[in-house]
């Protein structure tokens, strides 16, 4: 590893620490209107020490998700095919798995999800598809996908605007991933919500939802919350404005199962998927951020990942976010420590 890695995730632990580690007694306290968002979402800190570093000849950057694995490390999915695994209070990288599709292959990985028995689930946009690896990058299994979201000619999507998104629900049971944007045929803003259900070990294709995006944005991740609900990350990019995030929480429980309708063009009877603004990101305080291209806050970036670590004392959601810099010298890796309450 590099001097400048070294030293960069030493100093990240300082910036980390308030995000994943255990709850302690100031989190019984707001973090207070210097740091609010929103009212319902507060800032404690962000972290630029990963930021155009490498460990062992692997860069280290591009993410695309994030998920707390079974041992309490964070992983952090690259989509130039890497999978990181970081120490959860340092973000210090400790290994790093190369993932393939069937053929060797480099994925466009965009989603991740740890599986109860550790294994890792797999988004990628370009099929799209769901894969299941093994802790060391083996692939187990491939999941089905709806003719219609295949990119086409195969379908109706169109090419680097697939599953971006990925969870499992409380319990294991359900696999949601999310599109980033619509599919042919579907109205402009509309996008899908594709499930699986677990049957016998294995993962089978279940129902669909409609979630409608703010207009001009697409949706690069979903994760759930422990009720159920889901955290719902809304983007866009406008050159020489700069980035726009947006972070949603949705209720899927009551939308209308829409796997059977070929076209989502506003016809009635289509409930789709409810959501309510937790916070605009370019409202949060800066924190002292700099920007290397312009933007609205330059707090922001090109956030595209995001986990739900865990609870507060005054049970607030702690949610980490991280931006994808794209191995571009104009934009940056930061990770951000967020208390949601839902």
């Amino acid at each position: 590893m590099r001097l400048r890695t070294v030293l960069a995730t030493l100093t990240a632990g300082l910036a980390a620490a308030t995000c994943l580690a255990a709850a302690g007694p100031a989190d019984a306290h707001d973090s207070g209107d210097a740091h609010a968002c929103s009212p319902a979402v507060s800032i404690d800190r962000f972290s630029d020490a990963l930021d155009k570093t490498d460990h062992d000849g692997t860069f280290v950057g591009n993410f695309s998700a994030l998920a707390v694995d079974r041992d309490g490390s964070l992983a952090a999915l690259s989509d130039r095919s890497s999978l990181f695994s970081l120490d959860a209070r340092t973000l210090r990288p400790e290994a790093a798995v190369h993932l393939a599709d069937e053929k060797g292959g480099d994925l466009d990985s965009e989603g991740l999800a740890v599986d109860r028995d550790g294994t890792r689930l797999v988004s990628s946009e370009t099929e799209p598809s769901v894969r299941r690896y093994s802790r060391d990058g083996r692939i187990l299994d491939r999941l089905p996908a709806p003719p219609a979201l295949l990119v086409a000619p195969a379908g109706r999507a169109a090419a680097n605007q697939t599953f971006e998104g990925l969870t499992l629900l409380p319990g294991g049971r359900t696999l949601l991933a999310s599109m980033e944007y619509a599919i042919a045929g579907d109205s402009a803003g509309i996008v899908r919500f594709q499930t699986w259900q677990r049957h016998h070990g294995h993962f089978r294709l279940a129902a669909q939802y409609a979630y409608r995006t703010d207009a001009g944005l697409g949706v690069p991740e979903v994760q759930a919350t422990p009720d159920g609900r889901l955290l719902v990350l809304e983007r866009g990019f406008t050159a020489g404005v700069g980035n726009t995030v947006r972070l949603y929480l949705a209720d899927p429980r009551h939308a209308t199962d829409t796997s059977g309708i070929e076209n989502l063009t506003g016809q009635g009877g289509v409930r789709p998927v409810r959501k309510t603004l937790l916070a605009d990101v370019a409202a949060c305080p800066s924190l002292g951020a700099t920007a290397r291209q312009p933007q609205p806050n330059p707090l922001l970036d090109n956030i595209e990942g995001m986990t739900v670590t865990g609870r507060d004392r005054a049970g607030r959601l702690r949610v980490l976010l991280v931006s994808d810099d794209n191995g571009n010298t104009a934009q940056t890796t930061r990770f951000y420590c967020l208390r949601v309450r839902v």
